[in-house]
């Protein structure tokens, strides 16, 4: 296996985990709560060091690192107990056609993972990129803060809540209080 996007050491990485078949998920404020409180949650508890985030509506990007360089452990962990919460969450929203439509593409794309016993949610790989200098960290930061720019979904890059670049979201609020 390719040690291309693997996360070994106590350097930030920049990572980028995926919906299956890259669905508009983080549309909805409620899944974007549960990686929040998951986020929390590992900073809190797993060593989490959060730099920098943000929630597109297929994905997310996040600057991390782990003070114990446990970080491919603590990111199988975020991701299995994430998806284990949004299934629930579908499940109990049947009868929504969107739900369905969601729940019928987790189920497909587990048909074909050992891993999964019925439904997969992320894609398998996180795309790592070990941030080793400070003009890389600031390069990935400044394209964390862009892309909901970029995208065309705002004009600031403040102005889309489910990013660090945003002041008033309820992660940054707990980063922040964290480090003052």
């Amino acid at each position: 296996m390719s040690d291309r996007y693997k996360m070994i050491g106590n350097h930030p990485f920049f990572i980028s985990p995926t919906i299956v078949s890259w669905i508009d998920l983080f549309t909805r404020n409620r899944f974007c709560e549960v990686v929040t409180n998951s986020l929390i949650y590992c900073c809190a508890n797993k060593e989490l060091i959060l730099h920098e985030y943000v929630f597109m509506p297929s994905h997310i990007h996040l600057i991390v690192q782990s003070e114990t360089g446990n970080l491919p452990a603590i990111i199988r962990d975020f991701k299995s107990f994430t998806a284990k919460q949004i299934i629930k969450i579908l499940l109990e929203e049947q009868g929504d056609s969107r739900s369905e439509w969601m729940l019928r593409l987790f189920k497909y794309h587990a048909k074909y993972r050992k891993q999964n016993a019925e439904y997969m949610v992320w894609q398998k790989t996180n795309h790592a990129i070990e941030l080793f200098s400070p003009k890389l960290f600031e390069q990935k930061k400044t394209y964390i803060y862009n892309n909901p720019v970029k995208a065309g979904y705002v004009f600031k890059p403040e102005d889309w809540v489910n990013s660090s670049a945003h002041n008033e979201s309820r992660l940054q609020n707990y980063l922040y209080g964290r480090l003052f």
